[in-house]
């Protein structure tokens, strides 16, 4: 008799014993990605400065802006504003609008290149998750859309909260358990982040600094679609099985402090530490209950949240130099998107490395909580 392994106190499967991947016919195919960026790019040089006058009071030293500015990995970035608007939103109400009104244009622009991608309309979607954590209303941005581009009055819709990051790669996982039991249905997932709505001006905290460096704005949708689906998106990779994970203990590490001010975040540098130390052999686990180990993983979709973060997956994974180089692609060239970004980055896997079938695939991402998400993929 075998005895399951142990891990922060909770029992993981024998990794010897793979176990089906999924039942027959149940499997979830990705039919689109398309992502919509704000016109407004800027070089992150050019960022800086502009930046600092945001952040910190007239005079102050900006060494260590200069520095995180610097090292960020991040070669330009898109804003959902002008950067000169800024300084004058004011208050988190003014934030909050600017908000929707441009998460709306970014969102139907990338919701309907999706559909359109997948050769679909507005009215064979069955199921909308729209997920942010830069902003807030109710009605939700989804709510809003519909009438916007015509979705069906009888649209399942679910508007997501909280799970920043994280959120991409959960939102995909959740669109998969809700077609295994609607296998006739399609599903989008719609991600919109406006980060750079959320700086907070006067705050010279290193939390808001790093966030200053890292994030940049946009939209990203998927379309998904049952087993039972014929027709359009057919050549996709599926989705084959999902984890998510919580880590105890670590709520603090991650997510906002919300104030008067709005959103104030809060990234503990604890956070690669974590990711070394706990979060590979979850992974392992996780791929060991279908057979497969890190080697057999032909495509990483991992979340771009940092260049040590990147480092720490790469490390506690034991994974090639190259193994991440798309999301470092992403991070140069668009910033941190959020709950977008591995979205972005299936976009730039689907379009420009084609992995040949039977490629297996993994998108990672972690969020507030701390947690995890892993979507095991095969195309």
């Amino acid at each position: 008799m075998r005895v399951p392994v142990i891990v922060d106190d909770v029992p993981l499967p024998p990794p010897t014993v793979p176990r089906p991947a999924s039942l027959p016919g149940t499997a979830s195919t990705i039919a689109a990605v398309r992502t919509a960026l704000p016109p407004h790019r800027y070089a992150q040089d050019d960022l800086t400065e502009a930046i600092g006058d945001l952040c910190l009071a007239p005079g102050a030293d900006r060494a260590v802006l200069r520095r995180l500015h610097a090292s960020a990995g991040v070669r330009t970035r898109h804003l959902a504003l002008p950067i000169e608007r800024y300084a004058g939103l004011g208050d988190f109400g003014r934030s909050n609008d600017a908000w929707v009104a441009a998460g709306l244009e970014l969102g139907e622009e990338a919701l309907t290149g999706a559909l359109r991608e997948a050769g679909l309309g507005p009215a064979d979607v069955d199921l909308l998750v729209c997920t942010s954590i830069t902003g807030i209303a109710a009605p939700s941005l989804d709510a809003r859309l519909a009438g916007r581009l015509g979705l069906r009055p009888d649209v399942k819709r679910l508007p997501v909260f909280g799970l920043g990051c994280a959120a991409g790669a959960a939102g995909l996982a959740r669109l998969h358990d809700y077609l295994r039991g609607h296998p006739d249905d399609t599903a989008v997932l719609l991600s919109v982040e406006l980060c750079s709505l959320t700086l907070q001006r006067r705050d010279d905290s290193r939390a808001n600094l790093v966030a200053g460096a890292l994030f940049g704005d946009g939209a990203a949708a998927l379309v998904a679609r049952g087993g039972g689906r014929a027709g359009p998106g057919a050549g996709g990779p599926s989705v084959v099985a999902t984890r998510s994970r919580l880590y105890p203990g670590t709520e603090q590490l991650l997510g906002w402090d919300i104030g008067a001010s709005g959103f104030r975040v809060v990234i503990d540098a604890g956070v690669p530490g974590i990711v070394r130390d706990r979060f590979g052999r979850h992974l392992r686990a996780f791929l060991a209950e279908h057979g497969l180990t890190t080697d057999d993983i032909g495509t990483w979709v991992c979340h771009p949240g940092g260049p040590k973060v990147l480092s720490a997956v790469a490390d506690a994974l034991g994974l090639p130099g190259d193994a991440l180089d798309t999301a470092r692609h992403s991070l140069a060239t668009v910033g941190n998107l959020s709950s977008a970004s591995v979205l972005h980055i299936l976009q730039t896997v689907r379009e420009s490395h084609r992995p040949e079938p039977g490629t297996w695939g993994l998108v990672l991402a972690m969020g507030p909580g701390f947690c995890s998400e892993l979507v095991l993929l095969r195309w």
